[in-house]
């Protein structure tokens, strides 16, 4: 064997012994090291800390919940709990009634309308449109409202009157709202009667309720469905215009309804568009 190889062998073994020794050094030394070096490394003036919690502090009290089931002992028991299961039902579907019963529909399929005829796609938001219905529906149903309020909901509150006729007084407002708006056409209150097979109403007393609401939304469907067509007619013109003006300059690949919007925006901004829509849709319905 050359002297290399031997002097890289006597390296090796020192190596590999120094490591051993060193490991071995490491499992016989404590774990927290030596008293002098934990003094040394401790921050002075510092405090040993302690898990305990003082006396004087007074615990979070969480409270508890005990839910207990049990049969009902009488009828009125069963008759509360049958009414308190469909107050919460009313409660849950109130939004969509509300909606259906007033002329939200209307004003928000009008503005809907006028949103598509002007070619917009994002201006105005959905959200914005449907507030401005909402708050205009607000404005209209006012006096309705304040006659809920006046004969149901506060005699109600005040303990003078029991649910059944708070319910029964509240329909009474809305009800005259919507037969006034269909006075010109009950051909939707005939239908409705018909398909119910119940008989020809001599006043409006007569109309049950659950005759009255779809009669009432389909009137305002078809309602909303006219204005909107009426206003469309201007903007088509509108298109029709830039449309062959485009064909007979050649440009073909161009759409027309790019070029067309800023002037149906300017048309309706010159003929203060939301103020004539706003007024149309009040006269629509108060006369």
């Amino acid at each position: 064997m050359s002297k290399k190889y031997k002097a890289a062998l006597v390296l090796c073994i020192l190596f590999v012994s120094f490591f051993f020794a060193a490991a071995l050094e490491a499992q016989s030394a404590p774990a927290g090291g030596s008293s002098a070096q934990r003094t040394e490394t401790f921050p002075q003036g510092s405090t040993r800390g302690t898990a305990q919690m003082d006396g004087r502090v007074t615990p979070v009290q969480i409270p508890t919940i005990d839910v207990q089931i049990r049969r009902a002992q009488t009828g009125n028991e069963i008759s509360f709990y049958v009414q308190l299961l469909l107050l919460l039902t009313i409660l849950t579907l109130a939004p969509s009634i509300l909606l259906l019963v007033t002329c939200f529909l209307r004003f928000s399929i009008v503005l809907d309308f006028i949103k598509r005829a002007l070619s917009l796609q994002q201006v105005p938001p959905a959200s914005v449109l449907n507030g401005i219905a909402l708050f205009l529906t607000l404005f209209v149903m006012w006096p309705t409202f304040t006659g809920i309020y006046n004969n149901a909901f506060k005699p109600l509150s005040e303990g003078e009157i029991p649910i059944e006729r708070a319910l029964s007084e509240a329909e009474v407002p809305l009800r005259i709202f919507m037969y006034k708006q269909m006075a010109n056409n009950t051909d939707y209150i005939s239908l409705f009667m018909s398909l119910g097979k119940l008989d020809k109403p001599e006043t409006l007393a007569d109309v049950p309720t659950y005759a009255l609401i779809p009669a009432f939304v389909l009137h305002e469907l078809t309602v909303a469905f006219r204005i909107g067509i009426l206003l469309y007619i201007p903007f088509i013109v509108i298109d029709m215009v830039v449309a062959s003006i485009l064909m007979s300059m050649g440009m073909i690949m161009l759409p027309p309804v790019q070029i067309s919007m800023p002037f149906k925006l300017i048309l309706f901004i010159l003929v203060d568009g939301w103020g004539l829509l706003t007024r149309q849709l009040f006269s629509s319905i108060i006369p």
